[in-house]
């Protein structure tokens, strides 16, 4: 049994806006809920559905109550993004692990899923999702003066701080002035009705960050990290950053996770084995899935056709569709 499918059980007992956790730890299951009270009867049949299902496993079901904490979350206000039902971020703790190519990918394995996907690239000193879907150097446009216009890419719907400058003009902002240029894109764009909003976070975890993770109403994070210890670290740094902040982490995505040789097919662990997968479980969050090390990820994504969008039927395809199958089920 998965967490998700733990998920679904907890989901059916208590308001599924109220879960804040769900664990499994060991032979242990966690559910944690929040701002909720407990009614001892819907809890012990809660506990009873599962135990039958995994009888070995003690079953643990928490109740908390939110607070305010030193980053002053419940005291923000949130940006409004007219259209959006859910928004998701895609980030990491440092760059070079493939956050971007990871967030075009799962933005249109969602589309795939039947979902009406957006996809708002906050990337600020790095955006490189107008080169990834193919409009690199196409200005923004407003109809009525007010609202831009998303552009239309591989079936889904986008925008990039990368269409105010030009490629290689470096911005030169501060952190204030970056959040208004990311408010005005996602608040002021003409988005209509959007299932799900990806968002490609900038890495590590600066002031911008912090701000996306109190300002938007994130369902969750995933989160990009290579096997290698070096990108673990701070992929550790980065879900616990969120905690801070009370941002739901959705999971953990290892990218670049082995390589196949094209010659003679023997599997290469280039970054390590694992790593991402057995940081997940040693944190009590969720394992998304493994994307290997692949040339044609990166060539498609250099030709503004992504591999999920120009190459339906290849294995890579295939694996970011079950991890967006999976943030689907995790979100509702």
């Amino acid at each position: 049994m998965t967490e998700a499918e733990i998920y679904e059980i907890a989901a059916k007992y208590y308001p599924q806006s109220n879960i804040a956790n769900i664990k499994l730890i060991g032979k242990r299951v966690i559910i944690e809920y929040k701002n909720l009270a407990e009614n001892p009867q819907i809890t012990a049949a809660l506990k009873q559905e599962i135990s039958a299902l995994l009888p070995e496993y003690k079953i643990s079901v928490l109740f908390v109550e939110e607070k305010n904490n030193n980053l002053g979350v419940q005291a923000i206000e949130k940006w409004q993004i007219a259209g959006v039902k859910k928004i998701i971020g895609v980030a990491s703790g440092k760059g070079g692990v493939g956050k971007s190519t990871t967030a075009v990918n799962l933005a249109l394995a969602l589309a795939d899923c039947g979902k009406r996907v957006a996809l708002a690239d906050a990337d600020i000193y790095g955006p490189s999702i107008p080169t990834m879907l193919g409009y690199e150097g196409a200005p923004l446009i407003s109809n009525d003066g007010k609202n831009f216009q998303p552009f239309r890419e591989c079936g889904i719907k986008s925008i990039s701080v990368g269409s105010l400058i030009d490629r290689n003009t470096p911005l030169i902002w501060r952190g204030a002035k970056a959040c208004g240029a990311i408010e005005q894109l996602m608040t002021q764009t003409d988005w209509g009705e959007i299932d799900i909003m990806v968002i490609d976070m900038p890495p590590g975890t600066g002031d911008i960050l912090i701000t996306l993770s109190q300002r938007v109403d994130f369902a969750g994070i995933v989160i990009v990290s290579t096997p290698q210890d070096i990108a673990l670290i701070d992929a550790i740094k980065g879900v616990n950053m969120f905690k801070k902040t009370g941002t739901p982490v959705l999971g953990i995505i290892e990218n670049m996770s082995y390589f196949i040789c094209p010659h003679c097919g023997e599997r290469a662990d280039i970054f390590g084995h694992n790593g991402a997968k057995q940081t997940a479980e040693s944190m009590g969050e969720t394992f998304l899935g493994a994307i290997p090390l692949e040339p044609e990820i990166r060539r498609t994504s250099d030709a503004g056709t992504p591999i999920v969008a120009e190459n339906p039927d290849s294995p890579h395809t295939k694996a970011y569709e079950e991890i967006a199958q999976k943030i689907i089920q995790r979100i509702g």
